[in-house]
């Protein structure tokens, strides 16, 4: 299993903004997709961005236009910049990474994120 660390997380205020990384322990560039989910207090955890290995993106309904995920293939590490942040969209954010050719699925331990209104 790969090795994901997150990092970047904590506490701000609405409408201020925060990056996020995952740092993966192997090259990201046979990854089949990365991912970026969270979750709140007594929530489910939900998908927030998704990234594949081609560079194809997609994101919630509920960031679009705010969060913009990337990756650097160089650096093993993929990212979450979080723009105009909402009260809502406090909750720990977790990493996650998929290789269907491997039947691979890992996850990091997650970072917390908290919006102040």
């Amino acid at each position: 299993q790969v090795q994901l660390v997150e990092s970047g997380g904590g506490f701000v205020q609405a409408g201020g903004s925060l990056r996020l990384s995952c740092a993966a322990s192997e090259s990201i560039s046979s990854l089949s997709i990365m991912y970026w989910y969270r979750q709140a207090p007594g929530n489910q955890r939900e998908l927030v961005a998704m990234i594949a290995s081609i560079g194809a993106t997609n994101y919630a309904d509920s960031v679009k236009g705010r969060f913009t995920i990337s990756r650097d293939n160089a650096k093993n590490t993929i990212y979450l910049q979080m723009n105009s942040l909402r009260p809502e969209d406090t909750a720990v954010y977790y990493c996650r990474a998929q290789d269907y050719y491997r039947s691979l699925d890992s996850w990091g331990q997650g970072t917390q994120v908290t919006v102040s209104s």
